[in-house]
């Protein structure tokens, strides 16, 4: 299943949002970077609470804390495109995570490049001209 893309996905526009944190206010969450086992590609860079931790140990599953609906974000649950979690790293201030997960079937992430899964990381920002490149045009 290939979502489709929006603006912000496809753009070469550099677009950030540094208002993410204040929308989140009076949610109890840290920051998670979820990187590939086999990899080490960092996937994507989201959120989870004490609840979705807990869940993504009991399950052994990518579960994280969706700021943007205030639930459960099981990754990949409706996709099929879930992930196995391996291991939990803990920062030195226990104020962010980094899961080591692998990928266990198709996509990961929402985007696609010709028909190709990409990373969340698919673009690098050109520091002179301060455009987005899209990392498998360069190819």
């Amino acid at each position: 299943m290939v979502l489709k893309m929006g603006y912000i996905e496809e753009t070469n526009e550099l677009k950030l949002d540094f208002q993410k944190i204040a929308k989140m206010s009076g949610q109890e969450v840290i920051p998670v970077a979820i990187q590939n086992a086999d990899t080490n590609e960092v996937i994507l860079v989201a959120y989870t609470n004490e609840q979705a931790m807990l869940e993504s140990i009991k399950l052994r599953r990518l579960v994280l804390w969706s700021t943007s609906r205030n639930e459960l974000w099981h990754k990949g649950k409706t996709s099929g495109n879930e992930f196995e979690l391996m291991d939990i790293f803990v920062n030195c201030e226990q104020n962010s995570l980094v899961y080591k997960v692998r990928p266990m079937n198709g996509n990961i992430c929402h985007t696609s490049y010709k028909g190709k899964a990409n990373n969340c990381f698919y673009r690098r920002l050109d520091m002179d001209s301060m455009k987005l490149i899209n990392m498998n045009e360069e190819k």
